[in-house]
């Protein structure tokens, strides 16, 4: 009887050991499982992540075009050019090289006189002499209006009017950007998105003294504006939209016109 017992004994640890394995191997299998779901869910946010930050880098905020955000990006969504080179339809800069264009830019029917510099800027020049004859700009925003401290912009000639760059319309490169990235009033100068071949259609006119980061190849500046400049700083005293300092005007802002010769 003893025997038996202890037999009965011995028995029913063996099975509470074997039990208690196997609650372990069921607990290490089901950590391994939540461990491996961990890794999976961690890969797939890295890879969301990586794709994310890839399209923001070769499609761009404007920013396409704009004056500033990263402070003159473009607002850009276009994807930016992976080769540099320039879409079919641009100008060729021979057709501004050594040349001045001067003329009128007409905002809500007021005039700015304004200055393009073949010389300095040769590609910038001729596309926006071909846009200003080809009628491009009339009826264009001005979508953009920032004014805070050194830096006071009005950007315009958005495809759409909503800042976002045209993809078939993109060109370089950067020329007679300052080392500085000291852009005086009444500068003319060319936004773009996040590479150096990411130019399009749109511009800014600075209405102060303005300073921009050059860290990533800087602006264009393409001419000047050599009366009128009060036009723009009148639009911006009327303020930007909700009160923002980087928005869009507060008051609507049309190019009528935009003439060169």
């Amino acid at each position: 009887m003893a025997t038996s017992n202890k037999s009965s004994r011995e028995a029913k640890f063996r099975v509470a050991r074997m039990e208690a394995h196997q609650a372990l191997q069921a607990e290490q299998i089901q950590r391994r499982k939540r461990d491996n779901l961990i890794a999976i869910i961690a890969m797939v946010a890295v890879l969301a992540l990586a794709i994310v930050l890839a399209l923001t880098v070769f499609s761009g905020r404007d920013s396409t075009d704009t004056a500033a955000d990263d402070v003159a990006s473009a607002s850009a969504t276009a994807t930016a050019t992976a080769a540099q080179t320039n879409s079919p339809t641009v100008p060729l800069a021979e057709t501004a090289a050594g040349k001045t264009f001067t003329g009128t830019l007409s905002l809500n029917g007021q005039p700015l006189g304004v200055s393009l510099d073949g010389t300095a800027a040769p590609q910038a020049a001729a596309v926006f002499k071909s846009l200003a004859d080809s009628g491009f700009m009339t009826g264009k925003s001005c979508h953009r209006l920032a004014d805070s401290t050194d830096f006071g912009v009005l950007q315009c000639g958005s495809l759409n009017g909503d800042g976002q760059g045209d993809p078939a319309y993109q060109w370089g490169p950067v020329e007679n950007t300052p080392a500085d990235g000291k852009y005086p009033a009444g500068t003319i100068a060319v936004a773009r998105a996040n590479t150096t071949y990411s130019n399009g259609t749109q511009f800014f006119i600075t209405f102060k003294d303005t300073t921009l980061p050059q860290d990533t190849g800087g602006y264009t500046i393409v001419g000047k504006v050599t009366s009128g400049l009060d036009v723009v700083t009148n639009i911006a005293k009327a303020g930007i939209a909700d009160g923002a300092t980087d928005g869009a005007p507060s008051t609507k802002v049309t190019i009528d016109s935009f003439q060169l010769k």
